[in-house]
């Protein structure tokens, strides 16, 4: 029978670190073939987001997104999602596995792992905008990854969800989003927000910015003169460009032209450099490619297929 892998059987052995590993190790294979297929109807959607990494695996994320969902007598999640893993050499299915699993997993996974990549080892002070489920896992993930953190700030412009989960995860919640950076090593945003308010005149010499929220073309976080001053990197040049705005409204309006974007994982885990001073400002923009659901998925069969779990 094909397993199904939730998060009830596996997550509890999971590792922020050793998901990173899989990252830099995955990235060192061939580039992977990645494409999305979407269809509406009305306010609902079915989202496809399929990935090949030869002598890999084969992968595919399926999403319905309901937004009524909610309104329902009995509401249930507007967004539901199953990730099916294949075997690249006989395209036989080897699992299916929860899609909010491995989307938890490899968006903040995702950010982190760029962040060890770009952010000052030395980084003290953490800043997380935004206050959802997203922010909690970065929180978790930041963590790990960067143990010597001194101070974790969460801003979210309804200031009671920033106490909420600053109290669940001992931080500190602050409502002046200007304040909440000004100090910041490491800035990481999750938010809906469909217009740039990460000033870059609020950001200091040296930080790390991780952007994760933007997902569709009208959405920013960053502004023009963040985006200017800084040297940007992507997860993925496929997807992170021209899909999202966060960079294809500069890139189009000729604030930054394509090849402001000095590399994507690929050319970072192989002999690309990143960060190159201590002062400079690193940007990162997390688009979430459907080979780091890949990715995520053939971690999460290993630590079931190593008895982990």
């Amino acid at each position: 029978m094909l397993p199904f892998i939730n998060a009830q059987d596996i997550e509890s052995n999971l590792s922020w670190t050793e998901l990173c590993t899989a990252f830099h190790e995955g990235h060192k294979a061939s580039r992977a073939d990645i494409d999305d297929i979407l269809f509406k109807h009305g306010d609902n959607a079915l989202l496809n987001r399929a990935a090949w990494i030869q002598n890999k695996g084969i992968g595919v994320k399926t999403a319905t997104i309901f937004p009524n969902n909610a309104k329902l007598s009995t509401p249930i999640p507007s967004v539901q999602s199953i990730f099916t893993l294949f075997d690249d050499q006989t395209g036989t299915p080897l699992a299916i596995i929860d899609g909010k699993l491995v989307t938890k997993w490899k968006t903040a996974g995702d950010s982190v792992f760029a962040a060890k990549l770009l952010a000052r080892p030395d980084s003290k002070i953490l800043t997380v905008i935004g206050a959802g489920a997203v922010a909690s896992s970065i929180i978790d993930a930041y963590r790990a990854l960067f143990p010597d953190l001194e101070k974790i700030i969460i801003w979210n412009r309804t200031f009671e969800k920033a106490q909420k989960l600053a109290q669940e995860k001992g931080v500190v919640a602050i409502q002046d989003l200007s304040e909440a950076l000004s100090d910041a090593d490491i800035v990481s945003s999750s938010t809906m927000s469909t217009s740039s308010f990460i000033k870059g005149e609020w950001i200091k010499e040296g930080t790390h910015v991780d952007l994760i929220g933007a997902y569709r073309p009208d959405m920013r976080e960053a502004d023009d003169s963040l985006l200017v001053k800084s040297r940007i990197f992507v997860d993925a040049r496929e997807t992170a460009i021209h899909d999202i705005g966060e960079l294809a409204i500069p890139i189009k309006e000729g604030v930054i032209a394509e090849d402001a974007v000095i590399a994507d994982f690929y050319q970072l885990c192989n002999g690309v450099k990143g960060r190159q001073t201590d002062k400079e400002i690193t940007l990162f923009k997390n688009g979430g490619g459907a080979h780091l659901d890949l990715m995520t998925a053939l971690y999460i069969m290993e630590c079931r297929q190593n008895n982990k779990a």
